[in-house]
């Protein structure tokens, strides 16, 4: 099978790769496994030192990652740059506290010696999205590879350029051969690699409908699955907020990636005062941002990914506004390009509220009080996080239980870092990947007891 790699602003070829036959794919799975046992038995400092060089060849090659991160998906040429040093940033990260993270943890029982010790499973597959197409990947790499397991790839097809790209890295480190494998595959081929007996574990960050099937396929199977799904964050601003402020984070909160972020804030859930006053502020920033061909500096709005998604977009707009919405700012598409749009008086029950957006699309709600709003972005079957904005800081803090996402911020939108926990609750999934946790999410934690 032939997988094409197209530029979504102006619909070129960029290339095409073929996919590994079944074959072939046995092959590298085997190679995984094999490549497992010396892995394993390389010493921490050796593998921290590999770790460090695939930061230094994310840095030396910045240029290179980026440019086929902007002609595969569309991503700003600015945001992309932004994108490979992050990746260059978890790969330190985990490489300075690899050792601390994997040390014994000696718990005192009645056992002259007990501890849990931090053995790697084998072979994990990451399943990932073209949003984020090196970020998403480096993120389960950095922990996962540094346990000890060997890690297995199989990306997006509309992004196999960066896929491609990221095996390179890993192999210009100096990572020995079948520690990271780059599989150019169909999804009909998923359920063969979690089978597989090598396999034994995968993450997967995407769909809805994708984590549901490669779950039942894990489970089935009883491996481990760590799902990163979608998302459908509440951005509140209570009254005492400083807007202008407010309006610069909600901005990028909403924009960052033409909108195509699981944890971008998608409903604005404002109290009454500051409605109006919010709501011609912000339409009027989103005006300002300058569409065009992500490759140029000055561009901020850049093409949504495929066709297909700036379809379903426009049809969640359409259907809002038969609904009631307000349209406030653009609602226009064409081809993979749509316009950055605001929707006012946005409530329940349409499309823009319920659904997750995946796009420049910003739903403006209206919220009687600061109970009414947490109650407003609660209406969601997702859980991945919630922004705050206010000066009231000690007050948001103590109302964070109010929420069941995963993620609080407060004067933030919220985001991914290296240092702290990520990940979801209710249909936006389960597992927690970066900090610690991301780390011992594919580790065996081995109880040792001695007599």
């Amino acid at each position: 099978m032939e997988f094409k790699s197209i530029n979504p602003y102006n619909n070129k070829e960029i290339a095409s790769y073929t996919g590994i036959s079944n074959t072939e794919l046995d092959d590298k799975l085997n190679l995984a496994g094999e490549a497992f046992g010396p892995w394993r038995n390389t010493s921490l400092s050796e593998r921290i030192l590999l770790m460090k060089k695939a930061g230094e060849v994310l840095r030396t090659n910045v240029e290179v990652y980026a440019e086929m991160i902007t002609l595969e998906m569309g991503k700003p040429i600015n945001e992309s740059r932004t994108e490979v040093n992050k990746c260059a940033w978890v790969c330190d990260y985990y490489a300075d506290n690899a050792e601390e993270f994997l040390a014994n943890e000696v718990i005192e029982t009645d056992a002259q010696l007990s501890f849990v010790q931090h053995d790697p499973i084998g072979s994990v597959l990451a399943i990932m999205p073209w949003n984020f197409p090196f970020w998403q990947v480096f993120r389960f790499a950095a922990p996962t590879l540094l346990a000890g397991n060997t890690g297995l790839l199989k990306h997006a097809p509309n992004v196999f350029g960066s896929a491609t790209l990221i095996e390179e890295v890993f192999t210009k480190a100096g990572f020995p051969k079948g520690v990271f494998q780059n599989l150019i595959v169909h999804h009909d081929q998923t359920e063969k690699i979690i089978a597989h007996r090598v396999v034994q574990a995968v993450s997967l960050t995407g769909s809805e409908r994708a984590g549901s099937a490669v779950a039942e396929i894990a489970g089935r199977h009883i491996k481990k699955s760590l799902l990163e799904l979608g998302g459908n964050n509440a951005f509140i601003v209570w009254d005492d907020a400083d807007i202008d402020k407010t309006i610069q984070t909600a901005l990028v909160a909403r924009m960052l990636n033409c909108g195509q972020s699981c944890i971008a804030a998608k409903r604005f859930i404002l109290m009454e005062d500051i409605y109006d006053e919010f709501v011609v502020k912000f339409t009027e920033a989103i005006r300002q941002l300058k569409s065009g061909d992500p490759i140029n500096e000055d561009t901020k709005v850049g093409p949504m990914a495929r066709i297909d998604l700036a379809d379903q977009l426009q049809k969640q707009v359409r259907s809002s506004v038969e609904m009631g919405a307000e349209l406030l700012l653009g609602g226009n598409q064409k081809g993979c390009y749509h316009e950055p749009t605001v929707l006012g008086n946005v409530k329940p029950g349409m499309p823009a509220f319920d659904e997750e957006t995946f796009g420049p699309l910003a739903a403006m709600i209206k919220a009687k009080d600061i109970d009414d709003a947490f109650r407003l972005s609660e209406l969601s079957p997702f859980g991945l996080g919630v922004t705050v904005c206010t000066t009231n800081i000690k007050k948001a803090v103590e109302m964070a239980h109010r929420v069941s996402d995963g993620a609080y911020f407060v004067n933030e939108l919220v985001k991914s870092d290296p240092r702290l926990p990520f990940g979801g609750t209710k249909k936006s999934g389960y597992g927690r990947e970066l900090a610690k946790d991301g780390m011992m999410e594919f580790t065996n934690r081995k109880t040792i007891y001695v007599k």
